[in-house]
């Protein structure tokens, strides 16, 4: 791989005569891959996703190539060296409401397979989601030699803080460091910015959906579904970061091509109006659900929690209410039965009251419970007070704070010995004959012992 040694380093601190949106990113460019390259447990996190070795990173910024009689500047250059071996990417940041460019990537991709590096990252406020694998369109024959990643600012972010709360820095100049990163990143005027918008399509689709005059063929309907992915990655970022356990977007089977989840999400949006998501976080009782219903204008936030297989059903609806302390009164709970396809739903501030309202008649068993909170949602289609996306972040939040953090899933308790009853144990009786009945026995013995002598040897 070609390198070399007058390439300009990242600085933490870097110095520009740019203004403006290119100043912006190359100060974001300059910081981030300079912390990458000093803060040793930050850098292998990050890099090792994408095919790096562990090793020693270095970082360069803006460095001029030429390919095809056209010249390239990308914003960064990232090499780990071990063994007589380097791996190198190249990377291209975009802050603010800047987006990539299919050509740029293209060009850059082009520019990597010349070079013999191993990989193009891109940088910026785009997300990809669980069912796609890069924010646009990339020519894909160019990616069999050369593979391509992305990474969204509030992505880095995430990692930064989990790396440095939950995980550590051992060295303390290290730790500072990465917190001067997350500083950084954390102030909007470093273009870093969180998820803030749904896009054009969100007041077109939020009112198409509540007067059911949706088609799956509009371009808006695709638009929105695809915004909405995003914004469960961005909710997985953010209780990653609240958490320190990697938060992830659930799908089915048939749901993990992309283009299977966006059909089902547009299928959904104009047959139901509904916009769905499922988060796994480690060590919950059950998935984090989210609905989000356009033409009710209501979210609902749930979870299913399997029953205890002992004991009768008003044991088992004490030992949900039992966890559920803090939980809102409004919580309603949904009792699924055995052998029968209807189910039993109360709120939470019933069954406190009386447990009998969610006893099943006739004895049946419940076999689980599926637990939902459902508040007003935002409608405008910016961050901020009164807006979906903070209707959906701080509903799933307060669900999981509230319900699901506090559940536990029931376990069965060890088997016990059972006490074995104790054997009767032989004891010897004394008893005092009378002196005949004792000579008669002695005769009895020397008679016996003349007659085994007497007999003929065999």
């Amino acid at each position: 791989m070609i390198k070399d040694e007058q390439w300009p380093v990242a600085r933490l601190i870097p110095i520009s005569a740019a203004s403006g949106v290119e100043a912006q990113e190359r100060r974001a460019a300059s910081a981030l891959l300079s912390v990458l390259s000093v803060v040793d447990e930050f850098g292998r996190a990050l890099l090792k996703p994408l095919g790096a070795p562990s090793g020693k990173i270095e970082t360069f910024i803006e460095i001029p190539f030429k390919i095809g009689g056209r010249s390239i500047r990308p914003d960064g250059i990232i090499t780990v060296s071990r063994g007589g071996k380097t791996w190198g990417a190249i990377v291209e940041v975009k802050t603010g409401s800047n987006q990539l460019e299919a050509e740029q990537m293209d060009m850059y991709l082009d520019l990597a397979r010349e070079l013999d590096f191993d990989a193009v990252l891109s940088i910026s406020n785009q997300y990809t989601t669980s069912s796609s694998e890069y924010p646009l369109a990339v020519d894909r024959r160019k990616t069999k030699k050369v593979r391509i990643h992305h990474w969204s600012w509030v992505q880095v972010l995430t990692e930064s803080v989990v790396q440095k709360q939950h995980r550590g820095v051992k060295d303390p100049d290290q730790a500072y460091i990465l917190n001067e990163l997350i500083r950084y990143l954390s102030d909007p005027r470093s273009g870093a910015v969180a998820f803030q918008d749904m896009g054009p399509a969100w007041t077109a689709v939020r009112d198409g959906a509540r007067g059911s005059t949706l088609r799956k063929g509009d371009p808006q309907v695709e638009a929105l579904a695809y915004r909405w992915d995003e914004l469960v990655r961005y909710l997985c970022l953010d209780l990653t970061k609240d958490l320190g356990r990697d938060v992830e977007q659930v799908l089915t089977a048939a749901e993990r091509v992309a283009s299977a989840r966006q059909q089902a999400l547009k299928e959904s949006l104009v047959e139901k109006g509904e916009l769905y998501a499922e988060v796994r976080i480690p060590g919950a009782a059950g998935p984090l659900e989210i609905v989000a219903n356009l033409r009710s204008r209501q979210i609902i936030t749930s979870t299913r929690i399997e029953a205890p297989k002992e004991g009768k059903s008003r044991g088992r609806i004490s030992w949900l209410v039992r966890q559920l302390p803090n939980a809102p009164e409004q919580l309603k709970i949904e009792a699924n039965v055995a052998r029968s396809s209807a189910s039993l739903a109360v709120l939470l501030s019933d069954v406190r009251g009386n447990q009998t309202a969610l006893q099943p008649e006739g004895g049946k068993e419940i076999r689980q419970f599926s637990l939902s909170v459902t508040k007003d949602m935002g409608l405008k289609r910016d961050a901020g007070q009164g807006s979906f996306i903070q209707s959906v972040i701080g509903t799933a939040k307060s669900f999981y704070g509230d319900v699901l953090q506090n559940l536990r899933p029931w376990k069965a308790q060890a088997p016990k010995l059972v006490p074995q009853p104790e054997e009767p144990v032989a004891r010897e009786i004394a008893v005092d004959l009378p002196e005949q009945v004792i000579e008669g026995m002695k005769e009895a013995e020397r008679e016996m012992e003349d007659t085994i002598r007497g007999a003929p040897q065999t």
